[in-house]
């Protein structure tokens, strides 16, 4: 059997007094889009420097395709990363840093690079240094998506482009799933996560929250539900999973459902319902739930 892409086991990370990462299980499979969140704190960026191999775990350790982070000139043959805030070389243009990259790093598809660069409207004849926030993300974006890396390691990849070139982004990141290699991202962009990955983990204080499907997730949390009727609502009060009860009209309500459905609908059917609008949580609304009025 193939080894994960991405396995953490009982990873710990300490700081002096302060756990960073305290007992981090985590395994990300091949060819998997795995979407990493959390706040500021979080523990988000101590992961990526310990699967890196630029820091070492106070306890448990990483592997990457079955080797042993720690032994760096092996694992980083095998990814490409993308950091939160790029720095360019500043004399070199964004061509030569693409060459340069495509030296030093696994591999990479010349084609394929001068389509991205086109679809990201980058202008690779100018130095570094006269490259905007958004234009070094690009240059980052194009030279690990050109890879044929099998690990892409994104932190924060679209700060600083417009959602044009965000767009962009999320189709890159599904041409490479499709292509066979696995993705982990870490973003702050809850709508896009949701829109390229299969799976999402959510880290609190060092600690892992939960693993689940998007489509999982928003099952296993609270569905709005809106129901119109003839006449006066039925009484909803002591049915089964049904909670937050709000009257919007004479003869309409709403409310959040939660677990199995089966109560709530023969209830409302028994009741003769006109109109029925079901609205399933986002990524942002579960993420919110996990911390509560505090993120808000």
């Amino acid at each position: 059997m193939a080894p994960s892409a991405l396995c953490m086991e009982s990873l710990s990370k300490r700081y002096g007094r302060v756990l960073a990462l305290d007992g981090l299980d985590l395994n990300v499979p091949p060819g998997e889009v795995f979407g990493f969140l959390g706040p500021n704190g979080a523990g988000k960026s101590t992961t990526i420097r310990l699967l890196l191999g630029l820091a070492r775990p106070s306890a448990g350790r990483v592997r990457i395709f079955g080797t042993d982070a720690g032994d760096v000139a092996s694992t980083h043959r095998r990814l490409a990363y993308v950091p939160a805030d790029v720095a360019l070389w500043p004399r070199l243009t964004g061509a030569e840093t693409l060459e340069l990259l495509a030296r030093t790093g696994p591999g990479t598809d010349l084609s394929y690079r001068e389509e991205l660069v086109e679809r990201f409207g980058l202008d690779p004849s100018k130095p570094g240094r006269a490259y905007s926030t958004g234009n070094r993300q690009k240059v980052a974006l194009v030279a690990a998506f050109a890879t044929r890396a099998p690990l892409l390691v994104l932190d924060e990849p679209t700060s600083g482009l417009d959602p044009l070139m965000e767009r962009e982004f999320c189709r890159a990141v599904r041409e490479a799933r499709d292509n066979g290699q696995t993705v982990f991202l870490c973003s702050h962009q809850l709508a896009e996560v949701e829109a390229v990955c299969d799976t999402v983990a959510i880290l609190r204080a060092g600690r892992l929250v939960d693993v689940a499907a998007v489509a999982e997730l928003r099952r296993l949390h609270r569905t709005e539900v809106t129901a119109a009727f003839p006449g006066a609502p039925p009484d909803l009060t002591r049915v089964p999973g049904v909670e937050e009860i709000e009257a919007t009209g004479a003869t309409s309500v709403r409310f959040v459902l939660t677990g199995p459905p089966g109560p709530a609908l023969r209830a409302l059917a028994a009741a003769d319902v006109l109109d029925l609008a079901v609205r399933e949580p986002s990524l942002e609304e579960i993420f919110l739930g996990y911390y509560g009025g505090q993120e808000r």
